[in-house]
């Protein structure tokens, strides 16, 4: 039960990151600049771009990669970390995007990036190895 769980959380990811990366070359371009940074020395549009191909590619590689999904889960986390300064310049400009429209939401939406990075490690097996290899070396 609990790797049936795992698979399906890990495919509802892939998912997610699937239909993000998407959104960030299509309908939702305009809303992601919010995300960018302003100190950020790279041309905006080249960083929504960027970060919606490699969304994509970590999407497809949760759903067809399954014997690397330990390593692609660290990845994720990565890039979750990543992409957390942009949340946070959000809030901290104050820039409405994606319903976020008062510091309240932008703050909730904080602390959902930590479940994020907590998901990837979780339905990927990730965090599980790591804590058997801690096990290995005692």
């Amino acid at each position: 039960m609990r790797s049936a769980s795992r698979a399906a959380g890990r495919l509802v990811l892939a998912g997610f990151l699937i239909l993000a990366g998407v959104s960030h070359l299509g309908w939702a371009r305009e809303a992601f600049r919010a995300q960018v940074p302003a100190w950020l020395p790279l041309d905006v549009d080249f960083v929504i771009v960027a970060s919606g191909l490699v969304e994509i590619g970590l999407g497809l590689g949760l759903l067809l990669l399954t014997r690397r999904r330990v390593a692609l889960g660290w990845i994720v986390a990565a890039f979750f970390v990543a992409v957390f300064p942009g949340n946070v310049s959000q809030f901290a400009t104050g820039t409405d995007s994606f319903g976020l429209n008062s510091d309240v939401s932008r703050g909730i939406r904080l602390l959902f990036q930590p479940l994020l990075v907590l998901w990837a490690l979780w339905s990927t097996g990730a965090w599980r190895a790591w804590r058997e290899s801690r096990r290995r070396v005692k």
